[in-house]
C-alpha cells in the first residue's frame, strides 16, 4: 500500500461475501466505499470497519441505473477519494425452470450483474487508467459452468468471465489487472434463499452440499475475501484474466 491510502469500491456490500469483501479490504489498508442498494442497509459493514479504525462510506446505489452509478462514485471520490479498486459483487437470483422463467426474471439478473459490472467498471476505470494502477475483481459462480433453474443467473456468471478477461487485455497496458473469482457452494443468504426455493430446510441443504464438497465443509463469505484480498495486492500484479474457482475442491 502507497503512503496515500488506496481507496476501493465493493458492490452488494451490505451482507455477505460483499460485507466479509469490504472488511477483509479495509484490515489491508484500504479506504472502502460500501455500495448496496440501500445505504442504510450498509451500516452493519461500515460500522465494522469503523471500530476497527478503518475509513469507510456507505452509499445507496442501484448498479443497473447509470445515473445512480455515477453519483455513487462521485459520493465515494469526495468523501474518501478517488477508487482504484473494484469488487463487482452485486447480484440477486431470480431462480426457476427455462419454461417457468419470464422476460422479468431474465433481464433482472442480466441487468444486475452485468449491465452492473459494465457502468461500475466503466466509472472507475478512469480513476485507475489516471493513476496508472487499478485492480478489478468480479465475482463469477461455479453456476457459470451450468445449474438446474439457473439458466438466468448461470448465463450472467459465465458472461462475467468474458467480461473480466476482456477487461484484461484491454487495461493491462495501464497496469490494471482484472479477474474473477468463481465461488462454489458458500453459506450465504443468498444459498438459504435457494434452499427455500427448493423447500429443503437450510441446514440439511448445507449437510448436502457439504457432503460433495472434497474438503467437507461449506464455504464462507470470509473464504471468497481471501481470494479478492490477494488479487488487489500488489504481489498479484503479474495475475490477470483468471477465473478462480473458490470451490472447496477442483472445477472444470
Amino acid at each position: 500500500m502507497s503512503a496515500e491510502q488506496r481507496v476501493a469500491i465493493v458492490t452488494g456490500a451490505a451482507r455477505g461475501i460483499g460485507a466479509a469483501t469490504a472488511v477483509r479490504l479495509a484490515r489491508d489498508g484500504f479506504a472502502v466505499g460500501v455500495v448496496d442498494l440501500d445505504a442504510e442497509a450498509c451500516k452493519n459493514t461500515v460500522d465494522t470497519i469503523t471500530t476497527a479504525g478503518g475509513r469507510a462510506l456507505a452509499v445507496g446505489a442501484d448498479v443497473s441505473h447509470s445515473g445512480e452509478v455515477e453519483d455513487g462514485v462521485q459520493a465515494v471520490v469526495d468523501g474518501l477519494g478517488e477508487p482504484t479498486v473494484l469488487v463487482n459483487n452485486a447480484g440477486i437470483i431470480r431462480d426457476n425452470m427455462l419454461f417457468k422463467m419470464t422476460e422479468n426474471d431474465w433481464d433482472s439478473v442480466m441487468n444486475v450483474h452485468l449491465r452492473g459490472a459494465f457502468l461500475m467498471t466503466k466509472a472507475v476505470q478512469k480513476f485507475q487508467v489516471e493513476q496508472k494502477w487499478g485492480r478489478i475483481v468480479n465475482l463469477s459462480s461455479t453456476s457459470a459452468l451450468g445449474n438446474r433453474g439457473q439458466a438466468n443467473y448461470s448465463a450472467a456468471k459465465a458472461g462475467m468471465q468474458g467480461f473480466t478477461k476482456t477487461l484484461a487485455i484491454e487495461l493491462g497496458r495501464y497496469n490494471v489487472t482484472a479477474n474473477a473469482i468463481a465461488p462454489g457452494f458458500i453459506q450465504t443468504d443468498m444459498t438459504a434463499a435457494t434452499a427455500e426455493r427448493i423447500g429443503v430446510p437450510f441446514e440439511d441443504f448445507i449437510k448436502a452440499a457439504a457432503s460433495q464438497i472434497p474438503v467437507g465443509r461449506p464455504g464462507q463469505p470470509e473464504d471468497i475475501a481471501g481470494v479478492a484480498s490477494f488479487l488487489v495486492s500488489d504481489d498479484a500484479s503479474f495475475v490477470s484474466g483468471q477465473v478462480i474457482y473458490v470451490a472447496g475442491g477442483p472445477r472444470d
